[in-house]
């Protein structure tokens, strides 16, 4: 019995080794190098990744066989995906075979690298496939194709947004099958979107499948070598259930690149906080959520509110702001925002605290002014109006109004009234208000016209002199 038993287990490992030497012979043989090189093999295999990818129509360049399990080819397009992957176009691809996947029917590959490419994801709706049928002999055959990673050093991941195209440029992308659908992970490259500033892009990492996107983690910089960080994450339904959840949170980012072109030059500073958006479904009509920010080493210039405080105060420094302190909460149920908790100081100059509510533009709230007597001199009776000490500051009650386009508030009507009680003072705020005028009406031209200087001025502006003088 034990001989027998000696005999058939070394008859089992003869039959391994004819099997394995034959498989060798195979792969090694110029006819499967002749037929992996074909036509008719290329396009089994545009048919077979067609169907793995889950595209509608996809092609390959020429394939060339490079070694015995490892083959090339020089372009792959595909168009019109069913899911995750709208389009992908790769190029310079080495593609690795795993020989042990026809035994779990699978045309494995252990490794696809791609020198560059652009991949464009989607949102899409999950749709049963319709199964074409297969011949008798396909129960021999391998049924799938599984990919267990793609590699590019230098990709573009893009999608569309407000109408443009917005992604992930020039990244290191790694794509790795979840069952039916894909993750995502990229590092490094340059995110580009609209309403947002280019971002330096440290890591991405998503996942897309029927039912929902799942964004587990990214991390952006304008300088991705600075200490700045902007971290999120998000799940977003994309079956029944459209439900919106995003949070992030920011730290130590220059708020000038956020700011529209014409206060770019005014503001500076960097910001941190956190914000969390929820919705039923992406529609801005439909969210709610809330948020904080606070700027640290903030400064304002060149804002006309602060540089009529300044003229009217006679002190230049208003028209630069240092801010020790900037901070606020912020809350919204479409169309209404509360911003609360407002915290603005320059120490030694002002503090206003206090309260907002935005609803459909239309602005209403109350903020608590204060400023030191230094910089209330130029008041007459300043008490009247600036009537609580507290802080070092003296402090007023202001109420806002108006919309946001065009913002009111009540603090200059009292104002006007304490200056008509001081007659000097109202003649001198009255003397800069219409001298205002004239530097806006005359421009240059000015001085010159007060001065008498102007024979070389036109004859209304030698008209206008007589009339000012």
């Amino acid at each position: 019995m034990r001989r027998k038993l000696l005999i058939c287990a070394g008859a089992i490992a003869i039959f391994f080794l004819i099997a394995a030497a034959g498989c060798v012979a195979v792969f090694h043989s110029l006819l499967l190098t002749h037929y992996i090189e074909s036509d008719s093999f290329r396009q089994a295999m545009e048919a077979e990744t067609a169907k793995g990818l889950h595209f509608g129509e996809c092609r390959y360049s020429p394939i060339r066989r490079t070694s015995t399990f490892t083959a090339q080819s020089e372009s792959y397009e595909a168009q019109n995906g069913k899911k995750a992957m709208k389009s992908l176009d790769a190029r310079g691809i080495t593609a690795t075979f795993d020989p042990w996947g026809v035994f779990v029917r699978q045309w494995r590959f252990s490794d696809v690298r791609v020198q560059s490419g652009d991949v464009e994801i989607q949102v899409y709706k999950a749709n049963p496939e319709a199964m074409a049928p297969k011949p008798w002999f396909a129960i021999f055959l391998p049924k799938r194709v599984y990919l267990k990673k793609i590699e590019s050093d230098h990709a573009n991941v893009t999608w569309r947004f407000r109408g443009e195209h917005a992604g992930f440029f020039d990244t290191q992308l790694l794509i790795t099958p979840h069952g039916p659908d894909f993750e995502y992970v990229a590092t490094s490259g340059r995110l580009k979107m609209a309403l947002f500033p280019d971002l330096d892009l440290r890591r991405a990492h998503l996942l897309i499948t029927k039912t929902l996107i799942t964004v587990y983690d990214i991390d952006l910089a304008s300088n991705s070598s600075s200490e700045e960080s902007i971290h999120a994450q998000a799940n977003a339904g994309i079956g029944k259930d459209r439900s919106v959840d995003f949070k992030a949170n920011f730290n130590a980012v220059p708020i000038r690149p956020w700011l529209p072109a014409e206060w770019k030059a005014r503001l500076k500073g960097s910001a941190f906080g956190d914000i969390h958006w929820t919705g039923t479904d992406p529609k801005l009509e439909n969210s709610s959520g809330e948020g904080s920010l606070r700027i640290r080493k903030g400064r304002i210039d060149e804002v006309p509110l602060l540089e009529k405080l300044a003229e009217l105060a006679q002190k230049k420094s208003f028209e630069h702001l240092e801010l020790n302190e900037c901070s606020f909460g912020f809350g919204w149920k479409y169309p209404k925002i509360d911003v609360k908790d407002i915290s603005i100081e320059e120490r030694g100059k002002f503090r206003i605290e206090g309260e907002l509510l935005i609803d459909q533009r239309r602005l209403r709230g109350t903020i608590r002014l204060g400023l030191t007597r230094e910089y209330l001199d130029w008041l007459p009776n300043p008490e009247e109006v600036f009537n609580r000490k507290q802080g070092g500051y003296l402090w007023t009650n202001v109420r806002l109004f108006g919309t946001l386009d065009d913002p009111e508030q009540d603090l200059s009507p009292r104002i006007i009234e304490l200056f008509k009680q001081s007659p000097g003072a109202y003649l001198g705020l009255l003397f800069r208000q219409f001298e205002g005028w004239l530097k806006k009406a005359f421009n240059h031209d000015y001085e010159r016209v007060l001065n008498g200087g102007a024979s070389s001025a036109s004859p209304g502006l030698m008209r206008h002199r007589e009339n000012v003088r």
